[in-house]
């Protein structure tokens, strides 16, 4: 008997089967909601993005814009969580008074639409416009012409005669262009930005005097000739007056990318359709050294 005989054949080895555990449905459930709570939870009481849908806030912010705007700065009221989760209460919780020429995103009372307008007026406060020109406690606010400014027009921003006379004009390579007069206004406060005033004798160059009631806040648009805001009622699409401080949702604080409006399903069309220059700029307005 040879040594191979007496060998003793080898173990055989078989990859052992793993059993695959079945998917903990209940789990994956939980985690998800966790995740929509983490997300609305700091979408209502910390920070959530913002769409620019108009023109009212021109010439520093244009249709296109995204912003952030944070909620905790004035407290906390019902319309404060997102969607508008909450019913109608009155006052708000660890409340403050924005400071005039704050931008704030509003709530029209008896709405669920959000508006976004600067703040002009506090309780107390004796508001007029006369003439286009604004008054605070029966005084002038500072204004000065600042030029013509031109913003070109796009598939979002447009520029009609309707709104705009002769404002359209284009350059040597035949680019369209919106110029309109800028005018420099600073509050008594010492805080200023960039108004536009284009029409004379518009609807709104003249209202009031109003006292500002207690809680309340006086908002208007930059655009003065073409923003509904507290100088129209209601039921002309405004904010019927001074609105409730708690109507107030959060203040804008900067843009974080802008579009020209030319996006469509096709990606390549993404990045063409950034508006340059605009991601960063501070929504804070200046204040007075």
């Amino acid at each position: 008997m040879t040594g191979e005989d007496l060998a003793l054949p080898s173990e055989t080895h078989q990859p052992s089967k793993t059993t695959r555990r079945p998917t903990d449905w209940g789990a994956e459930i939980r985690n998800l909601l966790v995740l929509v709570l983490a997300v609305l939870g700091f979408h209502s009481l910390v920070a959530k993005p913002f769409y620019i849908p108009s023109e009212s806030m021109m010439p520093g912010l244009l249709v296109g814009d995204r912003l952030v705007v944070t909620k905790y700065p004035y407290g906390y009221s019902f319309v404060t969580p997102a969607f508008h989760l909450l019913p109608f209460f009155h006052g708000r919780l660890f409340g403050s008074l924005p400071e005039r020429g704050d931008v704030v995103i509003v709530t029209p009372p008896g709405t669920k639409t959000d508006y976004i307008k600067r703040v002009i007026g506090l309780p107390g406060d004796r508001v007029q416009v006369s003439g286009g020109m604004l008054y605070l406690n029966g005084k002038p606010v500072e204004r000065h012409a600042a030029g013509d400014r031109m913003i070109p027009v796009d598939a979002n921003t447009h520029c009609p005669a309707g709104q705009y006379p002769d404002a359209q004009v284009r350059n040597a390579a035949g680019e369209a262009f919106c110029r309109l007069p800028i005018y420099r206004e600073t509050l008594p406060n010492g805080r200023s930005y960039d108004t536009i005033d284009a029409v004379q004798g518009s609807i709104g160059d003249n209202f009031g005097p109003i006292t500002v009631p207690a809680d309340h806040v006086f908002l208007m648009g930059d655009n003065r000739d073409n923003s509904a805001d507290s100088r129209f009622s209601l039921a002309d699409q405004g904010l019927g007056g001074p609105v409730p401080w708690e109507n107030i949702g959060g203040r804008a604080e900067f843009i974080t990318f802008s579009l020209d409006g030319t996006t469509s399903l096709n990606p390549l069309t993404w990045w063409s359709s950034l508006r340059s220059g605009r991601a960063g700029t501070s929504l804070h307005p200046e204040r007075a050294q």
